[in-house]
């Protein structure tokens, strides 16, 4: 696979693939670590998202990694109060955080609702910490790995079909106030923090995300699809199950990674 292609992974179930996910972050997150000496990976929420996860947890090969040198970081979380159970962060911790070795300092979340007075303060939040922890005076770090969910309608993150954060380019980070799946206020990265990264990782399952895969890589709009819109640096994957596979050409079923 070439610098910037796009392939799809396909496995036969859920559990086989949150499991492939979890194989392969394992082993690139050690590699990464080899190479530059830490690793900033940005989370995802959703049921195969936490379920890859939960995976890396429970493999034989979790502390291969040494996560003191893993930061951990959010593509975007629901702006409720800190122990809420939609929380992307609380998942997360549940999943794979609270059973690893890793520095509270290196689990960077977005603000809750009862830590901060409004969505704006939550944006400034994070737009500090991303600074915070960028080389040579950026904006955001060098992310090595970004997972993904996608929507049955497209989207990823909290950047959802012809609304306006999908068109936002000139910040790090966005509130959302009208997110057509609840909750409605949420916080988000941007797409051009998104696709900074080195690699970006989609993880999708079920039989309502193939139209959305599929529109996605025919070169849908990503306005309309922001999925369309997801390229990382050097890798851009696509890891599915075979009901979300159903709208794939097959020139993109990729036999390995």
């Amino acid at each position: 696979m070439t610098t910037n292609e796009r392939r799809v992974l396909v496995h036969p179930d859920k559990q086989a693939l949150a499991a492939s996910v979890a194989a392969r972050f394992l082993t690139k997150a050690a590699d990464i670590i080899a190479e530059h000496g830490s690793a900033h990976v940005v989370l995802t929420g959703g049921t195969i998202g936490i379920g890859s996860l939960a995976a890396v947890n429970e493999s034989p090969s979790r502390d291969t990694v040494d996560w003191s040198k893993v930061h951990f970081w959010w593509g975007d979380e629901r702006f409720v109060p800190k122990a809420d159970g939609d929380r992307n962060e609380l998942q997360a911790r549940q999943a794979l955080l609270d059973h690893i070795d890793v520095p509270a300092e290196n689990i960077h979340a977005f603000a809750a609702s009862d830590e901060v007075a409004s969505l704006d303060e939550g944006v400034a939040a994070y737009t500090a910490e991303l600074a915070r922890h960028s080389p040579d005076g950026g904006q955001w770090p060098r992310f090595d790995i970004t997972f993904l969910g996608v929507g049955p309608d497209g989207h990823i993150a909290s950047l959802f079909p012809n609304l306006p954060g999908i068109r936002v380019t000139d910040v790090p980070v966005i509130s959302v106030q009208n997110s057509p799946k609840p909750p409605p206020l949420r916080l988000s990265l941007t797409r051009p923090v998104i696709n900074s990264s080195e690699r970006v990782w989609l993880v999708l399952a079920g039989a309502d995300k193939a139209s959305a895969l599929g529109l996605a890589l025919a070169g849908a709009s990503y306005f309309e699809v922001p999925a369309a819109g997801a390229k990382g640096r050097r890798r851009t994957a696509f890891f599915v199950d075979q009901d979300a596979a159903a709208e794939v050409p097959e020139d993109l079923i990729a036999e390995s990674y």
